[in-house]
């Protein structure tokens, strides 16, 4: 089952990983508002299964893993 939790703190410990990345950059990445990546990290809101791909492929790591499905990205 989908836990927005794990989502939010594996996008946000993925975002934190990379030097510099602030919200704002992933929310461009997105084409969306940096407000929606902190809902996002913080479990409030998903997102949609393009924007997934594009954070799967942006922070090099399954969708698998972003959902918490696997503990290995």
């Amino acid at each position: 089952m989908f836990d927005p939790k794990i989502f939010g703190e594996r996008l946000f410990l993925l975002r934190k990983r990379q030097p510099g990345v602030t919200q704002a950059d992933i929310a461009k990445l997105l084409g969306i508002t940096p407000t929606q990546i902190s809902d996002m990290e913080n479990g409030k809101t998903a997102t949609t299964m393009a924007r997934l791909y594009l954070l799967c492929d942006y922070f090099n790591v399954s969708a698998d893993y972003l959902l918490g499905r696997t503990d290995k990205p």
